[in-house]
């Protein structure tokens, strides 16, 4: 791993252990072993490092959607795959839901969120739409709305409290969400 994921990845940790509030630039360098100095060569600003950080969420999230297979298949796996994540990332949930409570107050990381939530809601919607076609799911009148309501509903999922983010509680919900499109 190179520094500036190392740093990207201890900026993810310490948001995950104290929230954005407790993310501070020199606990970032020194969990690394570096200097500020060295921080700020590769996020001259904080705001850069919270883009690596949601760079590196959103990695973990794309690994859910597979390039292959029926848009019904795919559809499915992002559903699996988030399942999945909450099994073995639960931090990844947390990190998420601080970013997005945090946008609420922050102009710099509300425009990160939102074009985050754009890209996510296009792929979303064009997958629906095929899905629909093929028959997999039922025809939505408007891909785009149930696109919105999806990254919507999943990411209240982020912001719920530790023990509503037990795996099993989001597999319900999940489901319940799969239930309602198909």
């Amino acid at each position: 791993m190179d520094r500036q994921e190392a740093l990207v990845q201890a900026a993810y940790e310490l948001i995950a252990e104290h929230g954005f509030e407790g993310l501070r630039t020199r606990d970032v360098a020194a969990k690394v072993g570096v200097n500020i100095a060295t921080l700020h060569y590769y996020f001259p600003t904080k705001e850069k490092l919270i883009r690596g950080v949601v760079g590196y969420a959103m990695g973990r999230f794309r690994t859910t959607l597979q390039p292959s297979g029926s848009p019904g298949e795919q559809l499915r796996a992002h559903f699996a795959g988030i399942r999945r994540l909450a099994r073995t990332d639960p931090e990844l949930f947390v990190v998420m839901g601080e970013l997005a409570m945090r946008g609420r107050r922050d102009r710099g990381i509300a425009a990160i969120v939102r074009d985050v939530d754009i890209v996510w809601e296009k792929t979303l919607t064009a997958l629906l739409r095929h899905a629909a076609k093929e028959g997999a799911i039922a025809n939505p009148a408007k891909p785009d709305e149930l696109a919105a309501l999806i990254v919507t509903t999943l990411k209240g999922l982020f912001m719920l409290s530790g023990d509503s983010r037990d795996p099993k509680a989001i597999d319900r919900q999940l489901h319940a969400l799969e239930r309602l499109i198909a």
